[in-house]
């Protein structure tokens, strides 16, 4: 009753719009919803079963990963001209309601010129084009085995409802059934744990607290973060793919309008949102902006499809469309990038939501956590790499590559070893301080699928800048400056800087603030500033209240330059100092031993509860070791696993340990 009415209340806003006039066949164009289904019971349409959700460790298919074919509707939403561009390189599923409709379909495609070898057919009654919404979620399980995720659709609409039962039957593949109303164009997933969509998923899930639908979607999809946004664009329809889109586990797109637009200031507070939180890749999300004024002609540029090397993204004519292709151009090199004209296209409704990839169920995935961005120099990098040949085929063990180059020569490749089941590592070597290094990862298999990450390989490869740290100019004393508690971020931690060499160094440059979390130096030396040989200059460091960030460690970094070198401090806080929970530091958590070669150990003297929870984070705050609810009683010492078999790197991590309302934060080492 209460989604009724708020349907309800939504169509009398609409309603009041201007659009009393509207008769029930144009409604039934909208994205929305027809008289007749406002007064239909949502409850009484759905043919829906729960199940338990796929076991093991779930992995949610995005839409940039490798798909089979594209699925749609007939009668069509889109134009011939989209069609038959997608069926140029792969299949074509259409929904038609029988074989009439099929053999009316397949004359269109042969006047059409659309290529008939790459079409099929699902005959099912539908109530829509709007696959996008009602359209089947991918899932692999911890076996590696695809599957399919149903959900009650927050349509009135049950012929629509029944489609992703439909294709698990199709492909022959597993069925789980979700009990969370949702909606395709409200979701988008990374394929590397993190999804999102609009406060809609809260409002249609009123019985469920927000905690719950978020356990929904890591149990069943396998995305423990769940980032649940407001919508800024104030219509009805509330679906994120009409202001924003994953373009890769590292980039997002979000539109944008002008200044003078009243929902501007929502526009760039959802950008500076993405553009402080963590992507799949474990550093903030690279934001690209596209301009969608909205106004007719329209320009639903976010509402792009991407399929496989190729992203389609929906024109109308405006003025803005040149410059639409130009930002798509830009942030996915290597990709083909084919505007769609059609004047069919609606602001909140466009190519995306009327069309929706199938996942190539036996893809050749690469799972690799990328070194981009500024990086500390090493002599080499470790490159490891999960591969899954989800067809059960065989990895060619001589094809599975690293392609790198230094600065702006040629590729050149090195051959990753298989360490344990379907984990790979090898390294790049013959770096030099400095060096900007470009790589990708290639692997075959058997089934005669090929597989690059990132996707287009050369095009668009992984790129990090080396920056070097010498020993023997100057030392930093302590090398991280960490916040472990409310009076140092008031009162400062002090950091020593000492030249540790016979000749003087100058310090050029000196950051003094943070980008991750509001760090600063308390009063700022004049630059360029001298250090005689021995000298010390002592810096105090400060740190504001950062935005709340529970249970992580967050890391931001400090660059110092010379007239020779450039030095990165590593600047730390314990982020659960700004949530609210007031944990004491103990003095009877003991972390050893530091450095470690393969494990620590943790011990807990007289401890105050009985479950202890132990994580550990990289030097790019990436949580890489999560212990939940170990039991201390009995375990007087829990061995933490760090080995190079689990393709731990040696060097710093970042380890915190929580025992009731007692806690220990602090650095730990990985010997080589």
């Amino acid at each position: 009753m209460k989604i009724r009415l708020l349907l309800f209340g939504l169509l009398l806003i609409f309603i009041s719009s201007n659009l009393k006039s509207q008769t029930k066949a144009s409604w039934e164009k909208l994205h929305y919803l027809s008289e007749e289904e406002m007064i239909t019971p949502l409850t009484n349409t759905r043919n829906f079963t729960p199940t338990d959700p796929p076991e093991g460790e779930i992995r949610n298919v995005g839409e940039f990963d490798p798909m089979q074919g594209v699925l749609i509707r007939y009668p069509f939403g889109i134009p011939m001209s989209l069609i038959k561009a997608m069926a140029e390189e792969t299949t074509v599923l259409t929904i038609v309601a029988n074989s009439s409709q099929q053999a009316t379909v397949t004359t269109q495609y042969q006047n059409n010129g659309v290529n008939l070898e790459n079409c099929d057919f699902l005959l099912k009654p539908t109530d829509s084009y709007w696959v996008r919404d009602y359209g089947p979620w991918y899932v692999f399980d911890g076996n590696g085995d695809p599957g399919i995720v149903d959900f009650p659709y927050n349509r009135p609409r049950p012929n629509d409802n029944e489609i992703p039962i439909e294709m698990a039957d199709y492909l022959g593949i597993d069925l789980y059934g979700m009990n969370l109303i949702s909606t395709g164009g409200n979701y988008m997933c990374t394929g590397k744990g993190i999804a999102a969509s609009t406060d809609l998923v809260w409002e249609e899930n009123p019985s469920l607290t927000h905690d719950e639908v978020s356990g929904y979607v890591n149990d069943y999809l396998g995305n423990p973060l769940y980032d649940v946004t407001s919508d800024p664009l104030g219509e009805y329809i509330k679906h994120i793919d009409c202001w924003s889109k994953y373009l890769t586990p590292g980039k997002i797109l979000i539109g944008q309008v002008s200044p003078s637009d009243p929902r501007y200031q929502d526009y760039e507070d959802l950008a500076d949102h993405f553009a402080t939180s963590t992507s799949s890749y474990g550093k903030p999300w690279e934001v690209i902006r596209v301009f969608t004024p909205g106004d007719p002609p329209y320009t639903p540029y976010t509402n792009s499809l991407i399929l496989n090397d190729r992203i389609f993204v929906p024109i109308t004519g405006s003025q803005w469309d040149d410059e639409a292709i130009d930002v798509y151009e830009e942030a996915m090199p290597g990709y083909d990038i084919v505007p769609i004209l059609y004047n069919g296209w609606e602001n909140t409704d466009a190519l995306h939501c009327r069309a929706k990839g199938i996942a190539d169920i036996g893809m050749l995935y690469i799972d690799h956590m990328p070194i981009y961005g500024s990086t500390s120099y090493h002599p080499e990098y470790n490159i490891s790499a999960k591969i899954t040949a989800h067809s059960g085929a065989d990895i060619y063990s001589d094809s599975v590559l690293v392609y790198y180059k230094r600065n702006s020569g040629d590729f050149i490749s090195t051959l990753m070893e298989l360490d344990s089941i379907d984990h790979y590592s090898t390294k790049i070597v013959g770096v030099e301080p400095g060096d900007t290094v470009s790589y990708y990862i290639y692997a075959a298999d058997d089934s005669g699928r090929q597989s690059m990450q990132p996707f287009v390989g050369e095009d668009d490869p992984f790129v990090f800048r080396t920056i070097y740290f010498p020993v023997n100019e100057l030392i930093f004393d302590p090398d991280t400056v960490m916040f472990m508690n409310i009076t140092d971020m008031i009162e400062g931690i002090p950091l020593n800087i000492i030249n540790d060499i016979s000749d003087k160094v100058t310090l050029t440059s000196l950051t003094e603030f943070g980008w991750i979390f509001p760090w600063s130096v308390e009063e700022m030396p004049v630059l360029p500033y001298e250090l005689e040989s021995g000298d010390i200059l002592t810096l105090n460091i400060i740190c504001a209240i950062p935005v709340s960030r529970k249970g992580e460690i967050v890391i931001d970094t400090m660059f110092i330059e010379t007239l020779l070198e450039s030095y990165i401090e590593i600047i730390a806080i314990d982020g659960d100092l700004t949530t609210g929970i007031n944990l004491s530091i103990s003095d009877n958590v003991n972390v050893y031993p530091n450095p470690f070669s393969n494990y620590f150990n943790v011990s807990i003297a007289n401890p105050v509860a009985s479950n202890v929870s132990i994580q550990v984070f990289d030097i790019m705050g990436r949580k890489v070791v999560d212990m939940e609810n170990v039991i201390s009683v009995n375990t007087p010492v829990i061995k933490v696993k760090m080995d190079n078999r689990n393709n731990f790197n040696p060097g710093t991590y970042f380890y915190k340990v929580v025992c009731g309302s007692v806690s220990k934060t602090g650095r730990i080492i990985l010997a080589d």
